[in-house]
C-alpha cells in the first residue's frame, strides 16, 4: 500500500531528540517523531516512596497531553479532578520502561520523576515518551555524576519504545494518527539496546491477528528501535 506521506513501510517519521530543552530540569528534551511533539523532564528528588526497599532509588513517570496537542481541544486532566485511564496507563508504561534501564541501588534512596507533555499529537506519543524519556532520565543521571552526589551512572541500558501496527492488512512501521486511526491491529513495542523485549503492547482493534503477524510487527519494531537508538546515542554524545 502507498501511505499518504511516502514513506516505505518500515520506515520511521522524521526524528529529532533536542537535549536540555528546560532550563531547571535536572535532565530534559524535546522529542519530534514526525508531527508528534513531547516535552520530556526528568526531575531528581532526594526522597522514596514507602514501598521501595531501602538502599534502592526509583524510577517513575507521568504523562499527560496539554489541551490543543489535538485537533480538538481536550479538558486537563486536572479539571476533570482525575487522570484518565489512557493517560494513567501510558504513565505506568513509561515508568516500567524506564525502570527497566536503571540499576536502582546504585541510584541510591532517591527518585526520579520524568513528565512527558504531549505538545502536539499525531500517533505514537507513549511511545515518543519511551523513547524521549531515557533521555532526560539519562541526562538527569549524568548530572548526578556531575554533582558528585554518583560515582557512576546507574543506567545500564538504553531504552527505546516504537509502534507497529496493520493497516488494509498491510504490516507498517510507526503509524501516523491517520493511519492509527484506522488500524486492524496496534502495537506498542519497549526494547533495550540488545534487542531484548522489555514490553509489548497488542490489539485487535478491528480484527484478530495471529502469532505470525504478530512477530511481523515486532520486527518491525525491532528495526525501529535500532534506528531510534541511533538518535538517541547522537543527542547523548554516544553515551548515557
Amino acid at each position: 500500500m502507498t501511505r499518504e506521506d511516502g514513506r516505505a513501510f518500515d520506515e520511521l517519521r522524521p526524528a529529532k531528540i533536542t537535549t536540555d530543552f528546560i532550563k531547571f530540569a535536572e535532565g530534559s528534551c524535546l522529542i519530534e517523531c514526525g508531527n508528534t511533539k513531547v516535552l520530556c523532564c526528568a526531575s531528581v528528588e532526594e526522597r522514596i516512596p514507602p514501598h521501595v526497599p531501602c538502599g534502592e532509588g526509583w524510577v517513575t513517570a507521568e504523562y499527560a497531553m496539554l489541551p490543543r496537542a489535538n485537533r480538538e481541544r481536550s479538558k486537563r486532566d486536572v479539571a476533570k479532578l482525575k487522570l484518565s485511564p489512557r493517560s494513567a496507563e501510558i504513565q505506568r508504561l513509561v515508568g516500567r520502561s524506564l525502570r527497566g534501564a536503571v540499576d536502582l541501588k546504585r541510584l541510591g534512596e532517591r527518585t526520579i520523576t520524568i513528565d512527558c507533555d504531549v505538545l502536539q499529537g499525531d500517533g505514537g506519543t507513549r511511545t515518543a515518551s519511551v523513547t524521549g524519556g531515557f533521555v532526560a532520565l539519562a541526562l538527569a543521571c549524568r548530572w548526578l555524576v556531575e554533582d558528585g552526589q554518583l560515582e557512576e551512572s546507574p543506567i545500564q541500558h538504553w531504552v527505546t519504545g516504537v509502534s507497529a501496527g496493520i493497516v488494509d492488512d498491510t504490516a507498517l512501521l510507526d503509524l501516523c494518527y491517520s493511519e492509527d486511526s484506522r488500524a486492524q491491529v496496534d502495537l506498542n513495542c519497549v526494547m533495550n539496546e540488545l534487542g531484548e523485549l522489555i514490553e509489548v503492547q497488542g490489539t485487535g482493534e478491528g480484527r484478530a491477528f495471529t502469532a505470525t503477524e504478530q512477530q511481523d510487527l515486532v520486527r518491525l519494531c525491532l528495526k525501529g528501535g535500532k534506528e531510534l537508538l541511533a538518535i538517541q546515542k547522537e543527542a547523548l554524545g554516544g553515551t548515557f
